[in-house]
């Protein structure tokens, strides 16, 4: 192996592009951000004076990421793993409550979400056990072992509760999918979230009766599978028992706050002056931003303050508002192209461990990325899922530079690995 320098190796798109990235995030977080009265952009009273020192912080970061040695994130993926989940733990015993949910650490003025860290540990050992020549994720033996590694966190951040930062772990079913998980658990999952909303929009007994005609024209119809009754008779008590389920999940289990999201989504009986109205502001502020927007610092939505949390959870609205649709396509594109650069050069490894691990970072970026902008739209459930570096906060900007940086260093390995 040949001695490589800091820079060597690394791939200069992804790094452009998250240079890119952080500066608009940092530009729109000082535009949502600033106040009346005039003041410095170093001011770090201010929200964009606290991001710049976080972003500044970011580089030697950045660099001794780049000068460890890329097999050291295989080797100790289980200490990073067991760190994250130690973490968790004493959110228990030492995590300040905010809204509800125990989900920080609080020193001094600073704080800690330790959930964004461990989204890397968990990543890291997954694609270790994953990369195990004798791993098959057609055998129900093998994909326990996967699952726990990804639901033991899952389990933590619920107990806070935090069913947000939670989710974002469930859509490394993906990765598993890519790595040879039966197609059969995604499409459950679909259904289970269709048949979930459906029910809540309409009688059972009609999902039921629709369901049993597909189910006995699916019986009859298809001759290319073994056609075993009982797995049918199986899968039909199932879907029945689920769907009668969910209006006693949804009026008995779930807290009021997470109903009050979802009749926000469906639109059921909504008060805009109470739970629907974050997302009617969000909504206006940027349907007013038109195809080329009203123009950097001059949102008049933002500056009202109308839409709250608007520098964190809501950040995409300056971004409509100000920049408009074509601004907001601009950011899509970039946020797309760097998702599609990460799996382009996963699928380019020569480590099975670098592919999966470069895998998990696309999905985990997708998601926060999806999410947080159907949210504002109206796709999804209102949830605390940040923008990457776009949202403000020293958490989640250090956890996705050091995610992207590890998976930059492997690719830059990559060409010692022949």
């Amino acid at each position: 192996m040949r001695n490589q320098s800091v820079g060597s190796g690394i791939d200069w798109i992804t790094l452009l592009l998250y240079i890119t990235l952080v500066i608009l995030g940092w530009m729109t977080i000082y535009s949502a951000s600033l106040p009346l009265e005039e003041t410095s952009v170093f001011d770090t009273s201010q929200i964009y004076g606290r991001q710049m020192i976080f972003i500044f912080l970011s580089i030697p970061l950045i660099l001794i990421l780049l000068f460890v040695d890329a097999k050291v994130f295989e080797r100790l993926s289980f200490v990073f793993y067991g760190i994250g989940i130690l973490l968790l733990l004493g959110l228990f015993v030492f995590g300040k409550t905010i809204k509800g949910q125990t989900n920080w650490y609080q020193f001094g003025g600073l704080s800690f979400q330790p959930s964004e860290f461990v989204k890397t540990g968990v990543a890291l050992l997954l694609a270790k056990y994953l990369s195990y020549s004798q791993i098959n994720l057609k055998l129900f033996r093998h994909q326990l072992l996967a699952f726990a590694i990804i639901g033991l966190p899952i389990l933590l951040i619920l107990m806070q509760p935090d069913a947000g930062s939670a989710m974002i772990f469930i859509s490394l079913i993906f990765v598993l999918y890519r790595e040879g998980l039966p197609s059969w658990y995604i499409l459950s999952g679909v259904l289970a979230i269709l048949l979930f909303f459906l029910a809540l929009l309409i009688n059972p007994i009609y999902i039921i009766i629709t369901v049993f005609i597909i189910m006995l024209i699916h019986y009859f119809k298809n001759k290319k599978i073994s056609r075993n009754p009982f797995v049918y008779i199986v899968i039909f008590a199932l879907i029945c028992g689920f769907s009668y389920s969910i209006n006693y999940v949804y009026n008995s289990v779930l807290e009021p706050h997470q109903k009050d999201r979802i009749d926000v989504l469906i639109g059921d009986n909504v008060d805009l002056k109470n739970e629907g109205y974050n997302l009617n502001q969000s909504m206006i502020a940027i349907g007013s931003g038109g195809w080329t927007g009203k123009g950097y610092l001059e949102g008049t939505q933002t500056k009202g303050g109308f839409v709250p949390e608007q520098h964190t959870d809501y950040i995409f609205t300056t971004v409509g508002e100000e920049w408009g649709f074509a601004g907001s396509v601009l950011v899509i594109f970039l946020f797309v192209t760097l998702f599609l650069r990460i799996l382009y050069l996963a699928e380019n490894q020569k480590t099975k461990f670098s592919r999966i691990y470069g895998y998990c970072v696309a999905t985990y970026m997708f998601t926060h990325f999806f999410v947080n902008i159907a949210m504002l739209i109206k796709l999804f459930p209102t949830i605390g899922v940040p923008l990457p570096f776009f949202s403000y906060g020293g958490s989640s900007l250090w956890a996705f530079t050091i995610m992207l940086f590890i998976f930059i260093k492997l690719d830059a390995n990559k060409v010692n690995e022949w």
